[in-house]
């Protein structure tokens, strides 16, 4: 898979700097230049959703050979008309969107199934190893892309990218992949997208990955969106040079690899995250204040160090704080998030750079950096090394008088506790915690209620959707959830466990056969 990613990755680097050039040679325009780059970030930014919904739902292997024979289809598409000299700008811009349809299908489902082949203790390592992918990509694809393109022009390059992909189809084709049973029904698209998107919502460790994520790439993007512009006018280089300037910022990843572990050792997450963040914010202005080829390769050398650093600190924290049943879609929500920014970020960046200069543009862009650093430090990005997320199965089953359909609902859940009055504020506060793990998983109002003829008495209700949805709650708490379950439960002092009731909203059929799916 490894060997796969990286020939594929090397012929996307060599199409993206393709493209970037034909467009400049198509364009002098920077809003143009940079409208590509939006064009590569947009479509990501329509479809992570349903593209992590769906890995979550189907079989990720099927998923990724669909997604790699799309861009198969799109680069051969592009290939042929550019060297039939029948590529616009906009006819460029219009395909490179829509080969990053696939790639915006195809990235979440690629993240999801690393924790799939290596152990978690593992994973850490993973994500840099697939950062080496990168980087060697970037090193190896401009600076060959540049040479082709010196040659034969950028056409070429469209087609070789094609071919490319026929690697990586062919190892998924012959992947032997374990599917993951469940008893349950399969889940609705639309209900993933929604689940999904109510786990990003009450999970506190997934949003500081999220805040973070944001106030890094809403300004690092104004060098993916005025590098092009940076190298062609301002440098005056050719397609062999931009390929070389490319390829430095491939060498500084490379060097992050071996850098990067032993810097773990020595610092947090949180620390790393802010010297790298430090770092590309120098980059940025040395481009814009030393416009001189040699200065750039070394500025891109620290740039790949910086954001090899930064990205896969935050994808390895985002693989972390989330189960599995669920990380696609979570990841596809950072994957939203970075595009958006990245799309957002190109605009802006392009726009300034139009009314100033690109000089300018890099100048704003690393001041912002340093002061989303200093805003953001406060969210903490070690918040998910001591969770334990395996399934804890923990929950018991109370007596059912008969088993409803699985779309049968609203289905209300009460649990009764009894507390001492003295202990009833400490309770109450965890279980605002408790309720935060409750609507994370799926319930959709929460409550927990005092008797004012008992005053020990307590009431919490969850409202679930349906039977299905309330089936899988017993799959999706973990044993980091079931902590905080007994410290809510040390309070209780009954002689028996809580009592758990299980109501569901009446329809008048009670026993009767459902019908078929």
């Amino acid at each position: 898979m490894w060997l796969g990613a990286c020939t594929s990755t090397i012929g996307t680097w060599m199409h993206d700097m393709a493209a970037a050039w034909l467009m400049t040679s198509l364009s002098p325009s920077p809003f143009l230049v940079a409208m590509m780059q939006a064009s590569v970030s947009l479509p990501f930014f329509l479809l992570a959703l349903p593209a992590g919904a769906i890995a979550d739902v189907v079989d990720r292997r099927k998923m990724l050979l669909v997604t790699q024979g799309w861009m198969l289809v799109m680069a051969i598409l592009m290939g042929v008309l550019t060297v039939f000299n029948l590529t616009t700008p906009w006819t460029l811009i219009g395909l490179t969107f829509a080969l990053n349809l696939g790639s915006s299908m195809n990235m979440p489902v690629w993240q999801a199934i690393i924790p799939e082949l290596v152990a978690k203790e593992d994973l850490s390592a993973a994500v840099s190893l697939t950062g080496t992918v990168i980087n060697l990509a970037r090193l190896v694809g401009p600076a060959l892309a540049g040479a082709i393109i010196a040659v034969t022009g950028p056409g070429t390059v469209f087609l070789l990218n094609a071919a490319s992909f026929v690697g990586v189809i062919w190892v998924l084709y012959r992947w032997q992949r374990t599917p993951q049973i469940s008893a349950l029904p399969t889940e609705r698209i639309l209900g993933a997208i929604q689940a999904g998107i109510r786990y990003a919502k009450y999970s506190p460790p997934l949003q500081t990955v999220f805040i973070r994520t944001a106030g890094y790439i809403l300004f690092a993007s104004s060098l993916f969106a005025l590098l092009p512009v940076l190298g062609r006018k301002d440098l005056g280089l050719d397609a062999l040079r931009y390929g070389i300037l490319l390829g430095f910022w491939g060498i500084g990843g490379l060097l992050g690899v071996f850098v990067l572990p032993k810097l773990r050792q020595r610092m947090s997450v949180d620390r790393l995250v802010m010297v790298a963040s430090i770092g590309y914010a120098i980059a940025l202005f040395e481009l814009a204040l030393m416009p001189y080829f040699f200065a750039a390769c070394a500025a891109m050398v620290l740039v790949g160090i910086a954001s090899l650093t930064v990205m896969v600190s935050l994808n390895v924290s985002a693989q972390t704080v989330v189960p599995s049943w669920v990380r696609a879609r979570a990841l596809a929500t950072q994957l939203l998030l970075f595009q958006g920014c990245m799309a957002l970020g190109s605009v802006v960046w392009g726009a300034i750079a139009q009314h100033t200069s690109t000089s300018t543009a890099l100048l704003i862009a690393g001041a912002g950096i340093l002061v989303a650093a200093l805003f953001t430090r406060p969210y903490r990005l070690r918040c998910g090394e001591k969770l334990n997320l395996e399934s804890s199965l923990h929950w018991q089953e109370p007596t059912r008088a008969f088993d409803p359909c699985p779309d049968d609902g609203p289905v209300l859940v009460t649990l009764e506790y009894c507390i001492h009055p003295s202990d009833a504020k400490a309770f109450t506060e965890a279980m605002q915690q408790l309720s935060q793990v409750r609507r994370r998983d799926g319930v959709i109002r929460w409550g927990i209620f005092q008797d004012l003829a008992d005053p020990g008495r307590f009431v919490e209700t969850c409202l679930v959707e349906s039977w299905v949805e309330h089936r899988r709650l017993f799959e999706r708490v973990t044993i980091s959830d079931r902590d905080i379950e007994n410290r809510v439960r040390s309070f209780h002092i009954g002689t028996e466990p809580p009592k758990v009731t299980q109501m569901i909203y009446s329809t008048g059929r009670v026993g009767e056969d459902c019908l078929p799916a």
